[in-house]
């Protein structure tokens, strides 16, 4: 059985707004998308593309490391 997933595997999340770039999806509806059922699941993939509009930018392409050092020489 396969599950209907949002997931266009660019995982990052706003801290603004603490959806996915990606997805549109909240860190806790990722983690329990696997048990939601049917209907709930349904009704957030609904929400998604007006969640994805309210999202300012798009995520950069830049490793953990590289973002660090970046902030770092910003202070």
């Amino acid at each position: 059985m396969s599950i209907e997933s949002p997931c266009i595997l660019v995982c990052a999340i706003d801290m603004k707004t603490g959806y996915c770039f990606g997805c549109g999806r909240t860190r806790n509806e990722i983690a329990e998308w696997i048990v939601m059922t049917a209907d709930n699941r349904r009704s957030i993939m609904a929400s998604l593309p007006a969640r994805l509009e309210t999202l300012e930018r798009r995520p950069r392409r830049e490793t953990r490391r590289t973002r660090m050092a970046r902030e770092k020489q910003e202070q």
